[in-house]
């Protein structure tokens, strides 16, 4: 069974960092798959970040992303990372990874492209 359990959010200060992990189980990490980050704002969309290969740790971000947000693959540890950095207010969101097998390629950031996710963890930024 494929799990994905989310963890390192927080209340942090606006200009502060966190590092998010998804830590994954029912698949190791010389398989296809591709590990996504998304999150949802309140009365908002779930909005797409970025995710990585497991193939070759090729990435993809969201222009929202860019600049800020670094993705990394820890393969012994079968665990997904989202730094976060110079946070701002409107970053505050539940921040959700998401996982797709088969594909060796970065995919689109949409929820549709991927099957399997987790539980959320809650990130709040105070200005």
């Amino acid at each position: 069974e494929v799990q994905l359990v989310e963890s390192g959010g927080g209340l942090v200060q606006a200009g502060g960092s966190l590092r998010l992990s998804c830590l994954v189980s029912g698949f190791t990490f010389d398989e296809a798959w591709v590990i996504g980050w998304f999150r949802q704002a309140p009365g908002k969309g779930r909005e797409g970040l970025s995710c990585i290969t497991t193939y070759d740790g090729s990435t993809n971000y969201a222009d929202s992303a860019k600049g800020r947000f670094t993705i990394s693959i820890d393969n012994n540890k079968n665990t997904v990372f989202l730094q976060l950095d110079s946070l701002k207010p409107e970053d505050t969101a539940v921040y959700y990874c998401a996982a797709t097998f088969g594909t060796q390629q970065v995919v689109e950031l949409s929820e549709v492209e991927f099957d399997y996710w987790g539980q959320g963890t809650l990130v709040t930024v105070s200005s």
